[in-house]
């Protein structure tokens, strides 16, 4: 679809304001502490997949997802649970310690990955908030919309063409729906709460969210936890709640507890309403992604988790050489016995990212190959408020118990690619991005709903959309043929 892509750069200037201000318009913005919004920049270069390359990184997500739900479970029934539930904080501990038999279904979950020679490769998984249903949407819904229209595609045929290209907040609408008929079989929920912490970054993405289930039929609010109280149902000013998305990280109540809302989230699958993506730190917690890895090598793992043949698959085929960053012997990345973990990291900086095992935000993360750049520095003192070269690092943070410690992982080479960046003005900036491509899943339900993906880009190596960056249009290679058209036959 390279020629699309020339297309768009060559008009991208008399489409990128409106394509930035709607966007913004519709949600696609971060909000601060104070209520403020500022934007996240748009692309007017999306990212082209065919249509069958974005299911199959779906399946690849839901089968990634399932083997980790699985790998969580196993470790927290074993004699290693104690690190596992050392690495949450003391509300997150307490309700995984209460929830982790009952947790049968994760509505959405998320998979990370960097595409490096067309394959993706999984660098995390996402489980308590994995949003930006609601951004990927509005980007790609809004991208289409302008330049179908710049392009002066049939204005009547548009519906189809935003039908053709997929919504990942549909796929959450049917996600919830389906679980919540496993639930309550035969029945339909006929409320729906959106409960987030006011003032959440993400807010105007859960906007969107609530009036897209709307449109399909939900009475649906958002609400938050000093709102919520009831006997014996989740209620909000009077009006009683059937089915409840949670948008909260349960640090965010140990910041501003709320009793009521920490006793429901207690209980899964709800006892005073139904919620399906209930807290899940443990799955999300980087020391368990990492033994998916080890389970490649070490079957007993595999065996102890019950991974399917499968899931194996998908492991081998999708997950980076990872291991919980310790001393002592292990497998390394080529197969090879390494006598001592954090001297093989130490000695080769080049290959290896460290991941604090629990963090949010890509606040500590250390790629070896950035050692002695700014970003790196600004990281490092940032951590550990001095300046450290990578060997002593390496040493500090094989001994750091917070967070659970730190993974390394085999880094992914993923090179810059070439984005033009729509800002609010009106102008084109052209700029180099790294890319990542996150992709949705769900597990426990029957079905997989068709779920889609999202695209971040960053000037940094690190990408993280709170902490700057943008969000690059996800389009099929069927729509932006069809967008092409319309502009040959202008």
């Amino acid at each position: 679809m390279q020629e699309f892509i020339d297309v768009l750069r060559h008009q991208a200037r008399h489409f990128a304001q409106e394509l930035s201000q709607l966007a913004y318009k519709r949600g696609l913005a971060v909000t601060q502490q104070d209520g403020t919004t500022r934007p996240i920049p748009i692309t007017a270069t999306p990212v082209i997949l065919d249509a069958a390359e974005i299911r199959r990184r779906a399946e690849l997500s839901a089968r990634l997802s399932s083997a980790t739900v699985k790998m969580a479970r196993a470790i927290l029934g074993g004699p290693d649970a104690e690190q596992l539930l050392g690495a949450l904080s003391p509300l997150e501990r307490a309700l995984a310690e209460r929830t982790w038999k009952q947790s049968q279904r994760l509505a959405t979950t998320r998979v990370d990955y960097f595409v490096s020679g067309g394959k993706p490769y999984a660098l995390e998984v996402n489980a308590t908030i994995p949003a930006m249903q609601g951004y990927s949407d509005i980007a790609a819904r809004t991208f289409i919309e302008v330049v179908a229209r710049h392009l002066r595609y049939p204005e009547k045929a548009l519906p189809s063409l935003l039908a053709l290209n997929g919504s990942n907040a549909l796929a959450l609408y049917r996600a919830l729906l389906d679980g919540y008929a496993a639930e309550r079989p035969g029945k339909m929920p006929d409320t729906v709460a959106l409960l987030c912490r006011r003032n959440d970054a993400q807010i105007s993405e859960l906007r969107w969210l609530c009036e897209r289930f709307r449109e399909l039929g939900a009475d649906a609010d958002i609400v938050h936890p000093d709102e919520v109280s009831g006997d014996d149902a989740f209620e909000v000013r009077g009006k009683k709640y059937d089915l409840v998305y949670r948008h909260l990280f349960v640090r965010r109540l140990e910041q501003s507890p709320s009793p009521w809302v920490e006793d429901f989230l207690a209980t899964v699958p709800g006892r005073k309403a139904v919620f399906l993506n209930p807290p899940a730190s443990q799955v999300e917690v980087k020391s368990t992604f990492a033994r998916l890895s080890q389970a490649l090598a070490e079957p007993h793992l595999a065996d102890a988790a019950g991974l399917t043949p499968e899931e194996l698959e998908a492991i081998g085929a999708s997950v980076p050489w990872t291991r919980v960053f310790r001393p002592g012997p292990t497998t390394g990345p080529d197969g090879e016995r390494v006598d001592d973990l954090v001297a093989l990291v130490a000695a080769t900086p080049a290959r290896f990212v460290l991941k604090r095992a629990w963090d949010y935000g890509g606040k500590a993360v250390f790629l070896g190959r950035s050692q002695g750049t700014v970003p790196y520095d600004e990281r490092v003192k940032a951590a550990y408020g001095e300046q450290l070269g990578w060997p002593e690092l390496c040493a500090r943070a094989a001994t750091d118990a917070t967070g659970g410690g730190f993974v390394v992982q085999q880094i992914v080479d993923s090179p810059p690619e070439e984005h033009l960046l729509c800002e609010q003005t009106g102008s084109v900036v052209p700029t180099s991005f790294f890319v990542d491509y996150s992709a949705y899943a769900s597990v426990g339900l029957a079905k997989q709903p068709t779920w889609g993906g999202v695209c971040r880009g960053s000037v940094a190596e690190i990408v993280n959309i709170v902490g700057g960056g943008g969000v690059l249009p996800l389009i099929t290679t069927e729509v932006a043929s069809k967008l092409l058209l319309a502009w040959k036959a202008i």
